[in-house]
């Protein structure tokens, strides 16, 4: 296997592991609300929001090699 398609192999897996718990810390944002703790929530909601963006980066950047 080459050097080259490991690193791609290994970028989109990360990208598919930050986007997993983006994921989750998208859909459990909700319990945080309903618990009427608005700032945690919408501190998760942004940090999720901030990883499926990076799991985006990292995704087209393996498909691009």
């Amino acid at each position: 296997m080459e050097q080259g398609s490991r690193e791609t192999r290994r970028e989109r897996l990360v990208a598919l592991l930050v986007a997993g718990i983006a994921l989750v810390l998208l859909v459990s944002s909700v319990t945080w609300f309903a618990g009427g703790q608005t700032g945690v929530g919408l501190a998760q909601l942004f940090l999720g929001a901030g990883l499926a963006g990076v799991a985006w980066f990292l995704h087209r950047r393996s498909t691009r090699h």
